[in-house]
C-alpha cells in the first residue's frame, strides 16, 4: 500500500546519504520533499505539519549535524516520529469476567461482516471461546455472509433474522454466552452508505444494552482522507477504543493509516491484509514504520512462518536436507507451506534490501512462476518426483502438455532442481554441516 510513499523516502533518504556532511539547508531540503511525498501519499495536512515540524526540530541539533553519520542520524529520526505518529501498539481489552463484548462497527462496504469472522478466528486460536452475532438487520445477506464464513472457521454465530431490533438480537446474544461460556461475543452491526444520525442512534442503543469492553471501527485503508472523517464522526458519537483498517493490501495512498490515529487518538489494533479469514495482523507501528521506510518487517515474517510451518514437519525436512534426499515432493510440501504464509511478493517487502527489488517487479510475477513450477511437478508421476532422473525426452512433453507449459520451461525447472540438490549435498557434507546447523 505504501509502495510510492516509500519509493519517495528511500529517494530523499538516498540523496542524504550521499552528501555526506550534512548543512542546515541540506536538512530542509530533504523535509521538504518529505512534506511533498506524505501529501501525495495523502497524509492529513495536521498531521504532516506536526510530523515535518518534531522532525526538523530534532534534525538541526548540532550534535545531529556534526556527528559522524548525520544522514543515517536524520533516517533514525524520521523512523522514531513515524512511530510515534502511528500510535502505540493496541491491544483488546478481555480483562475481567467473560464474556467481553467487541462491537464492531462501519460503513457498509468496509469489509465488517468479514472482519468479524477473522477477528473469531485469531482470538480462537489464542484460547478464547468466540461467538458471532448477526445484528446487520437491514442486509439481509450480511446475515447469511456471516453464518457461512462461520460454518468454514467453527465459530457459532447467534442470527435472529431481520425483524426484532438489533439492540435485542445483541442482548440475547450476551445472555447465550454466559449460559454456553463463551468468552467473547464479536457484534456485526449495521452498516450504512454514510454516516447517519439514525446510525449513530442505533449504535448507541447496542452500546447501552450490553455494555462492549471494545467499539472497534472498521474503516476502508483505500477512502484516504474519508476513513479519518469517518473515524471521527463515529468516535464523537459511539466513543471508539481503537480501529481495525482493511484493505491494507490494496494500492491505496495509505495516508488514512498515517493520518487516523493522530487525528482521533484511538489506537489501530489489528490490520486486515488479504480476503481470507486467517489475512489479519496485530498493529505494530514500529513495524509498519519499518515497511514505510523500505526496512523490510523481519519480525512479522518470522511470525508467519512459525504459524504456517508445522514443526514435525521442518524436522522431517531438516532430516532430509542432512541425508540429501531432497526431492520434487518435499519441494511440493514446502511451497504449500510458503504460500499459506501469503504473497510471495508480500513476504519480498519483509525482507530488508529485498523490498525494493520486489517493486520491480511485474505485478503478481513471483506468484505467477510459483504457480508455474507447481503445474509442472503436479505433472510429474510420483515415482517421477521421487527420482528425477526418470524423465526422458517423452516424459517432459507429456509433463509440458499437463502443465500448460512448454519442454524449456520443465527442463529449466530440472536444471535449477539439479543445481539446489548439489547445494544441498554440499551443506550435508562434513564440511557444510556447521552451516546446516543454522537452519535448525
Amino acid at each position: 500500500m505504501f509502495e510510492n510513499l516509500t519509493e519517495r523516502l528511500q529517494s530523499v533518504f538516498d540523496s542524504l546519504g550521499r552528501k555526506g556532511a550534512l548543512t542546515e539547508a541540506d536538512v530542509d531540503s530533504a523535509l521538504r520533499e518529505v512534506r511533498m511525498a506524505l501529501l501525495e501519499a495523502d497524509v492529513n495536512f495536521r498531521v504532516v505539519k506536526d510530523f515535518i515540524g518534531r522532525v526538523r526540530e530534532r534534525a538541526v541539533n548540532a550534535a545531529v549535524l556534526k556527528s559522524l553519520t548525520p544522514a543515517q542520524q536524520v533516517i533514525k529520526i524520521v523512523n522514531e516520529e513515524l512511530i510515534a505518529t502511528l500510535g502505540e501498539s493496541g491491544r483488546l481489552n478481555l480483562s475481567g469476567v467473560p464474556p467481553h463484548v467487541l462491537m464492531l462497527v462501519g460503513l457498509q462496504g468496509s469489509g465488517k461482516t468479514t472482519m468479524a469472522a477473522k477477528l473469531a478466528l485469531a482470538l480462537r486460536k489464542n484460547g478464547q471461546r468466540p461467538l458471532l452475532v448477526a445484528a446487520d438487520t437491514r442486509r439481509p445477506a450480511a446475515i447469511t455472509q456471516l453464518e457461512v464464513l462461520g460454518k468454514q472457521i467453527g465459530v457459532p454465530v447467534h442470527s435472529e433474522g431481520t425483524t426484532p431490533p438489533p439492540p435485542q438480537i445483541c442482548a440475547n446474544a450476551v445472555q447465550r454466552a454466559k449460559e454456553s461460556a463463551y468468552s467473547v461475543v464479536i457484534l456485526d452491526t449495521s452498516g450504512r452508505l454514510h454516516v447517519d444520525d439514525e446510525l449513530m442512534q442505533e449504535l448507541e442503543q447496542i452500546k447501552q444494552r450490553v455494555s462492549p469492553a471494545e467499539v472497534l471501527l472498521v474503516v476502508d485503508a483505500m477512502t484516504g482522507q474519508d476513513a479519518v472523517r469517518v473515524a471521527e464522526s463515529f468516535h464523537q458519537r459511539v466513543g471508539l477504543t481503537g480501529l481495525i483498517l482493511t484493505k491494507i493490501d490494496g494500492d491505496a495512498r495509505g495516508g488514512a493509516a498515517l493520518s487516523i490515529r493522530s487525528v482521533t487518538g484511538v489506537p489501530i489494533k489489528y490490520l486486515g491484509i488479504g480476503e481470507k479469514t486467517d489475512a489479519l495482523e496485530l498493529f505494530h507501528p514500529e513495524r509498519m514504520a519499518s515497511r514505510i521506510l523500505g526496512m523490510g518487517d523481519v519480525l512479522t515474517l518470522i511470525e508467519k512462518a512459525q504459524s504456517s510451518f508445522d514443526e514435525a514437519q521442518a524436522k522431517r525436512m531438516e532430516q532430509k536436507l542432512r541425508n540429501a534426499t531432497f526431492d520434487f515432493e518435499d519441494f511440493l510440501e514446502q511451497m504449500q507451506q510458503v504460500k499459506r504464509m501469503g504473497p510471495l511478493s508480500s513476504l519480498l517487502e519483509m525482507i530488508p534490501g529485498l523490498a525494493s527489488i520486489s517493486r520491480q517487479l511485474p505485478v503478481d510475477a513471483t506468484d505467477a512462476q510459483m504457480k508455474q513450477i507447481e503445474a509442472i511437478i503436479r505433472s510429474m508421476t510420483r515415482e517421477e518426483r521421487k527420482t528425477p532422473s526418470l524423465i526422458n525426452a517423452s516424459r517432459k512433453r507429456r509433463i509440458a502438455r499437463g502443465s500448460g507449459t512448454t519442454v524449456q520451461d520443465v527442463n529449466q525447472l530440472l536444471r535449477q532442481f539439479q543445481e539446489m540438490q548439489k547445494v544441498i549435498k554440499q551443506l550435508s557434507s562434513n564440511k557444510g554441516r556447521g552451516l546446516l546447523s543454522m537452519f535448525r
